[in-house]
């Protein structure tokens, strides 16, 4: 069993690259400052360096969640997390891998009569909501300012907007391996202790190693559907707005990461991206009908897969 939730981690973190490590670099493919290649190989790196330098705190608090339900609990509830990642990246829709894994592993401990740190979950939940919100704030502050800084630019400007466009798309890819991918290793971490391989919840390097690469793996095999659906379906992004989203949302998942709070990397993206084309003062270019699809997904994420989860444990049992 511990195998299989094993896999089932690793299985959870290329399916987190399919549907959020491809936000850290939709803007910068999108409006062609980057080749796909060269833009997955920077994600690669800095998704690792975030894991590695600042991911200690999400794992920790991811590992908590639930405790007592021993392997099969948390494979439960991984598998249910993997299960709806794959049917939203089927359909191209940006979906919460985080908001997934909470609520697989919560429906899983409740079906087998496992303890629940209901007070981290409500921790989790909390970030979950406030945290996509800041970076609308900070994407329409971002491009409001740029525009204004950028008023009577000529065409030199171009060489340093690109530029900045991969620095900050090197921004966001490590503040979402400090965030998404320290979610896997956390959760490696319980299942260590759940075995009996470990005494208390830590950050194995092999592990965070490991669920980099998954990531930048998923991201490489099919996040492109979801990177297009976030670069182009909501707003279409221009050199500008991809250096204030992007900005924006390595600035919210940096803070989130330090604080230990797990937050939803296509939410915020997502939101950043809304708060772009709002900030340039052009709502009806702001695809609004996608904006309520991928609202309605986050709504029903928690309560699907808990009930997935819920289900899964009990087959397992």
């Amino acid at each position: 069993m511990f195998t299989l939730a094993l896999g089932l981690a690793l299985a959870f973190a290329l399916t987190n690259g399919l549907q959020g490590a491809s936000n850290a670099i939709a803007g910068l493919v999108v409006t062609r400052a980057a080749r796909a290649l060269p833009a997955a190989l920077l994600a690669a790196v800095f998704n690792l360096l975030g894991t590695l330098l600042l991911g200690a705190a999400i794992a920790d608090t991811v590992g908590g969640i639930v405790t007592g339900g021993g392997v099969g609990v948390i494979a439960a509830g991984l598998a249910a997390a993997v299960a709806f990642s794959l049917v939203t990246w089927s359909r191209a829709l940006p979906a919460s891998s985080g908001h997934a894994l909470v609520g697989g592993l919560v429906g899983a401990a409740l079906a087998a009569g496992a303890s629940v740190h209901w007070a981290s979950v409500a921790e989790i939940l909390v970030a979950l909501a406030i945290f996509p919100p800041l970076g609308l704030l900070a994407g329409l502050g971002l491009i409001r300012g740029l525009r204004f800084s950028g008023r009577r630019a000529t065409r030199r400007w171009r060489g340093p907007v690109r530029g900045a466009e991969w620095a900050t798309s090197a921004a966001l890819a490590f503040g979402y391996g400090a965030n998404d991918a320290s979610k896997s290793v956390g959760v490696i971490a319980a299942l260590l202790v759940a075995d009996g391989r470990a005494t208390t919840l830590g950050s194995p390097a092999w592990a965070a190693i490991t669920c980099a690469l998954a990531l930048t793996c998923g991201t490489t095999l099919g996040g492109w559907a979801i990177a297009r659906t976030i670069g182009r379906g909501i707003v279409r992004l221009h050199p500008l707005d991809g250096v204030a989203e992007q900005t924006a949302s390595a600035g919210v998942l940096v803070c989130a990461s330090a604080l230990g709070a797990p937050v939803s990397t296509t939410q915020v993206v997502a939101s950043a991206i809304v708060g772009v084309g709002v900030g340039r003062r052009r709502l009806r270019h702001v695809r609004w009908r996608i904006v309520r699809a991928m609202g309605l997904g986050w709504v029903v994420t928690l309560p699907v897969t808990a009930a997935l989860g819920f289900v899964l444990a009990l087959v397992l049992a």
